[in-house]
């Protein structure tokens, strides 16, 4: 499913404009995601979890030449299945 597919399930589910759907889903990506900027985490009960970790910098090679490669230090960002949504997708 790909974003119009769920911004039409959405509307369709919620019984509202296709139009909405699209600020609605937009909405929630980007409060996640500014929430996740600023160091914070979103917890969704029965969901999941959206946080944020840091890598260290680290040494990698090329695959093709062998060279060294630097990998600078970053955050990512990691979801984690919560139990209603493992207990959905196993029934």
């Amino acid at each position: 499913m790909n974003k119009n597919e769920l911004v039409s399930a959405v509307a369709e589910k919620a019984g509202i404009s296709k139009g909405d759907a699209t600020v609605a889903v937009e909405s929630v990506f980007d409060t996640i995601s500014a929430e996740l900027k600023s160091g914070g985490d979103v917890r969704l009960i029965g969901f999941g979890n959206f946080t944020v970790s840091h890598r260290e910098a680290s040494k990698g090679r090329n695959p093709s030449t062998g060279a060294e490669v630097d990998i600078p230090a970053r955050n990512v960002p990691k979801f984690s299945a919560g139990k209603g949504l493992k207990d959905a997708v196993n029934s």
